[in-house]
């Protein structure tokens, strides 16, 4: 297997809009999502960081250096964001291997990295992955739409429902 990572260029956009496209998340994945983050990146708010095998896109993550979660903004957290690998490459320590460059990069400016993970099923593979690389619960309880819930609120379980986490790199 010939794994690259490198970051997102102009002409990769298409073809990761398309390859979601394929497995029919294009209404969640469209091109505008990809063009937008490389203006960012192109800014330096964002990296973004892709997977290719073979030469076949496979997966990327993305690194916002200020993230929209206030105690994470408060605290200069930057946070991954974004991490995707395609069905056909998983379990293929590819994920393990976008992980791992995204906290090398954040490691050249901050100590502590910052990660959200849905908390429906579909997300299990990621909470699993978060903590068995260290990633601890932020301790602020569980997020809707970026704010903390209180005791006893009552939240949908879709995308916006999330507990973050973090690492403290280099120990």
């Amino acid at each position: 297997m010939n794994l690259v990572i490198r970051q997102l260029e102009a002409n990769d956009c298409t073809v990761i809009a398309d390859a979601f496209a394929q497995i029919g998340w294009s209404s969640h994945k469209p091109l505008s999502q990809y063009q937008h983050y490389l203006a960012e990146q192109n800014a330096g708010k964002r990296v973004v960081l892709v997977a290719f095998v073979n030469g076949d896109f496979a997966g990327y993550v993305t690194i916002a250096w200020s993230s929209h979660y206030a105690p994470f903004q408060a605290n200069d957290i930057p946070e991954i964001q974004d991490f995707n690998v395609l069905p056909a490459f998983r379990r293929r320590k590819i994920g393990t291997a976008l992980m791992d460059r995204a906290e090398e990069e954040i490691s050249h400016r901050a100590d502590v990295v910052g990660i959200g993970v849905g908390m429906y099923a579909d997300y299990g593979n990621a909470q699993r992955l978060y903590v068995k690389r260290g990633y601890v619960p932020d301790g602020r309880g569980i997020t809707y739409n970026g704010r903390v819930l209180a005791p006893m609120a009552v939240a949908r379980n879709d995308d916006g429902l999330v507990l973050y986490f973090t690492k403290q790199l280099g120990t």
